[in-house]
């Protein structure tokens, strides 16, 4: 059988919606990384002109992602899922290093970060999981020990790399995930409980930087210059764009490089900075409007499976969306979490185009399944 069959509907009924959300929110991402006016060395291409490549390369995978079955996809669920922890386990093994952390797979042209696919693997086999095991009752912790251990075992490698913020991101999406197709609340409560007794064993766990991140968080102004630097230059430069911000390419901490990690993690405070509390909020209405999109393509799925599908890749961009601004608003702890299309980076822009494509997939289907 045929992993893709020719049937008109498929195009007919094309999410346009949903496709010209995302192009333009890339496209903002892209004027926003070339003000910026990074490189990655003096003879390196500008990031923006990268940026561009990886949103067109993108643009094939979630094709690919969109004309597939979305049924197809999930029997490879489990396949794609060994994929990724293998890929996790080669860049524990002989990864590329870069400042002071191990998460890259050096293919020479490119560097390919396997946590980011991990966000979408564990997805799509969470989703192969509970659409072979429903249940008319909601899950008792014991009916979700093989998915704990789904999430815990990447989740293990990814904070040896380390890389707290897309562990913690995988936990949270999968959580997210569980809960909305239902969780008896005696689990529930049982589970956060068992969290709160386990905090102070993870935080020995954690490295020392990590450990001071979270701690400057409450008061950033103790360590001006050190590691409460990012947030206060983050908020400074967010507050001195206003209402109507600065101006494209005149925003003073964007410019003078006093901002830092300004096309990845703050990449909102350079915007915030030129465009002011209205372009700001623009951009969140942005956002909000493709979360809430992708809410009602999961709520109208056909089937059980589209339905965890669509809802997970929503979850993972709504909270990597209210992680990131509340990081670089200053109401967050900084813990390295992108904003989903604005935020420069090859193999997250890839990886959340695919999403995007198989969030059609559960669109568009819906106009040809029958339940």
């Amino acid at each position: 059988m045929f992993f893709f069959r020719y049937d008109r509907r498929i195009f007919q009924n094309f999410d346009w919606t949903l496709f010209a959300l995302v192009m333009s929110i890339c496209a903002i991402g892209v004027v926003n990384i070339y003000s910026t006016g990074f490189s990655l060395g003096e003879n390196a291409s500008p990031l923006y002109l990268k940026q561009m490549q990886w949103v067109f390369f993108g643009l094939f995978f979630m094709m690919v992602a969109f004309l597939i079955d979305y049924r197809y996809i999930n029997r490879a669920a489990y396949g794609l899922y060994a994929f990724s922890i293998a890929s996790l386990i080669a860049v524990a093994l002989f990864g590329h290093t870069a400042n002071g952390a191990q998460r890259w797979i050096s293919f020479g042209v490119f560097l390919f970060q396997p946590s980011e696919l991990m966000k979408i693997s564990i997805i799509i086999a969470l989703a192969r999981y509970f659409d072979d095991h429903k249940s008319h009752e909601p899950y008792r912790l014991r009916e979700l020990l093989v998915p704990f251990g789904m999430v815990m075992l990447p989740c293990a490698l990814i904070l040896k790399q380390p890389d707290l913020g897309t562990a913690l991101m995988i936990v949270i999406v999968s959580a997210s995930i569980v809960l909305f197709i239902g969780m008896n609340w005696k689990s529930v409560a049982i589970a956060v409980a068992s969290i709160f007794v386990m905090l102070p064993l993870a935080w020995h766990f954690l490295k020392d930087y990590q450990k001071n991140r979270l701690l400057t968080f409450l008061s950033p102004e103790n360590d001006p210059l050190g590691t409460g630097y990012h947030i206060i230059q983050s908020m400074i430069a967010i507050g001195s764009g206003g209402f109507l911000g600065k101006g494209f390419l005149k925003g003073s901490q964007t410019q003078l490089k006093f901002l830092p990690e300004q096309q990845t993690d703050f990449v909102f405070s350079v915007f915030a900075e030129e465009w002011g509390f209205l372009g700001g909020l623009a951009l969140m209405v942005g956002f909000t409007f493709l979360i809430i999109w992708g809410l009602k393509i999961a709520l109208h799925s056909k089937d059980l499976l589209g339905t965890i599908i669509a809802f997970g890749i929503t979850a993972l961009i709504a909270w990597q969306v209210l992680i990131n601004m509340g990081m670089v608003l200053g109401v967050l702890p900084v813990v390295g979490i992108p904003l989903p299309f604005i935020s420069y980076g090859g193999s997250a822009v890839v990886s959340l185009m695919a999403a995007i494509g198989l969030l059609m997939n559960v669109s568009v289907r819906r106009f040809i399944l029958q339940r």
